[in-house]
């Protein structure tokens, strides 16, 4: 099995891009590489999971909802550094299309999150709202509807 922390090959994980009326899900993490941060939500592809069983799981623990996930959208590799330059995470993140099966239910933040809430274009340019330029570039393209 990879580690997570000071892994020796890179993980592969998924991300459910989760649009409704021109909203999109983020979640709040609560664990490393992005604490504290906002970000779409996700995790590690587990062995003999397909990328969009794996999806619909990562939605259901981190926030309650069920999702139907679809096509792969974008693909970026997370690499974090220690300050004596080791490969600390490394990720292969592959984000995935996805509709809320019900998207009126309440969020319930768990496992690896603090908070889920659903952001419109105009809330990714909060200052408030801590997210990585990679992820609010994606949103605002997807958003924008290109």
């Amino acid at each position: 099995m990879v580690s997570k922390i000071y892994p020796d090959a890179p993980r592969v994980a998924v991300g459910a891009v989760v649009t409704h009326q021109n909203k999109v899900l983020l979640v709040l993490r609560g664990q490393p590489p992005a604490k504290d941060m906002w970000a779409i939500p996700g995790g590690s592809v587990d062995l003999g999971e397909t990328l969009q069983a794996a999806a619909e799981r990562e939605v259901l623990e981190e926030t309650g909802l069920r999702i139907k996930a679809g096509e792969v959208i974008y693909t970026f590799d997370a690499i974090l550094r220690d300050e004596a330059g080791r490969v600390q995470f490394h990720y292969v993140i592959l984000d995935l299309k996805a509709e809320a099966l019900d998207p009126t239910q309440p969020l319930r933040p768990a496992d690896d999150v603090y908070d889920a809430g659903w952001f419109t274009l105009a809330d990714l340019d909060r200052p408030d709202l801590v997210i990585s330029d990679t992820t609010r570039a994606l949103l605002r393209q997807l958003l924008n509807g290109s």
